[in-house]
């Protein structure tokens, strides 16, 4: 079995997520105690608590899912003996692509929670609300050729692009409010279903190249060292340690496409993947995992049980 750690993205985020596990385990209190501490914000208490319109928030979203994932990774070393090392590869989706570092060792929780709060505040000062949007384009005719093609026809009147490669069945276009909405009538033309996303900016397109130049400044300054298993990029889909490229390609990831659905398949082909453990919040790419690479298992590990269950099967 040649194991790979996945991280989950935003969108995953819930009211009363990682609660059971800082019940159940003190290393995974420590760990949101710590994310409290680095943001001086009591994070901690909205994820129990709510209220959800505020968890949503991209700025809260984002270090909160990346909390609860290393809370997991924490819990999983601490108690059950399993290190991150266990895992030939990690891989993160959008901001799963911090958790994944952090977990691996290669930027601390501290600065991990403190770049995330800064990543979804720029993100969403860089493009006035109303003005950016974002779709889905889903069933059985959606690949990357029609989202491509869709998108081509939105650039006729903006910026149009495909922000989200997840899997065939499953891509994301993102940019201006009329192209995207243009790209949509082009999609349904086409075949595909079309579904405008909830999102208060539109991610992973060049409309967000200020956020990209923010967080440059804020990933220079951060120490990133080489992660104790090689992190499979967003934007190469290929593995990387070398901490000078990993701080450039997470500049690069905030106006690139999310590569998931090629990363997923170079980590079951050239990687000899044949285990997903999703760590955190929900079970968005474990589903991916199974249409991506059916042959490959693909598990859940967030709750006190799915992580003994998880423990036990090694």
């Amino acid at each position: 079995m040649t194991l790979a750690f996945i991280f989950p993205g935003q969108g995953s985020q819930a009211i009363g997520m990682g609660a059971e596990l800082a019940d159940a385990f003190a290393s995974a209190r420590a760990v949101f105690e710590e994310v409290d501490e680095a943001l001086k914000q009591k994070l901690s208490k909205l994820m129990r608590e709510g209220p959800e319109g505020d968890l949503t928030l991209t700025e809260n979203a984002q270090p909160a899912l990346m909390a609860v994932s290393l809370a997991v990774m924490r819990t999983l070393e601490q108690e059950f003996g399993v290190a991150v090392d266990r895992a030939a590869f990690v891989a993160g989706h959008s901001l799963g692509e911090y958790s994944a570092l952090c977990a691996s060792g290669a930027i601390t929780l501290a600065d991990t929670a403190r770049l995330l709060k800064l990543r979804g505040q720029a993100m969403q000062r860089a493009v006035p609300v109303g003005e950016g949007a974002m779709a889905s384009l889903i069933g059985p005719k959606s690949d990357v050729a029609l989202a491509e093609a869709a998108a081509a026809a939105g650039s006729e009147v903006g910026v149009c692009v495909v922000a989200n490669d997840n899997n065939t069945g499953n891509v994301v276009i993102s940019g201006a409010k009329a192209a995207v909405d243009k790209a949509i009538e082009k999609a349904k033309e086409l075949g595909a279903r079309a579904i405008p996303l909830n999102v208060s900016a539109p991610f992973h397109c060049p409309l967000m190249q200020p956020a990209a130049d923010e967080m440059a400044e804020a990933l220079a300054k951060a120490t990133i060292v080489s992660p104790r298993a090689p992190l499979v990029a967003n934007v190469t889909a290929r593995p990387v340690h070398d901490p000078d490229v990993i701080r450039g390609l997470l500049v690069d990831q905030v106006t690139g496409r999310v590569r998931w659905r090629e990363s997923m398949e170079w980590l079951v082909g050239e990687g000899g993947v044949t285990r997903f453990a999703e760590i955190g919040a929900g079970k968005v790419l474990t589903g991916m995992a199974k249409r991506i690479a059916p042959d490959a298992e693909a598990g859940a590990v967030g709750t006190p049980a799915e992580l003994e269950a998880f423990a036990a099967s090694l």
